[in-house]
């Protein structure tokens, strides 16, 4: 079983930047695969970018450029770091882990609370 605690989401002006946190519970943290999820009202949960356990990342079309996902496997946290960011950026954004990339993609695994991330412009 594990536990995700998302924290770092808030109010930003366009242009702004935040960062992301999810603190994982267990001691095989550095054998998942780190998801990034983001919901906007009244749409369904996208992907944003996936820390693969290799080291690898992958991310969104939308988001590439902008955001970084990184991991800290030593302290069990992943971390979302967003610059530039836009009005479409807004939702709730939600950590997952799964045992791979396509868990991770599919939805498979463990999903943190969310956090609230707003964009004004």
């Amino acid at each position: 079983q594990v536990q995700l605690v998302e924290s770092g989401g808030g109010l930003v002006q366009a242009g702004g930047s935040l960062r992301l946190s999810c603190v994982a519970s267990g001691r095989t943290f550095s054998s998942y695969a780190m998801g990034w999820f983001r919901q906007a009202p009244g749409k369904e949960r996208d992907i944003i970018g996936i820390s693969r356990s290799s080291g690898t990342t992958y991310y969104a079309d939308s988001v590439k450029g902008r955001f970084t996902i990184s991991r800290d496997n030593a302290k069990n946290t992943v971390y979302l770091q967003m610059n530039s960011l836009k009005p479409e950026d807004t939702g709730v954004y939600y950590c997952t882990a799964g045992g791979s990339d396509r868990d991770v993609r599919l939805g498979r695994g463990y999903w943190g609370q969310g956090t609230q991330v707003t964009v004004s412009s």
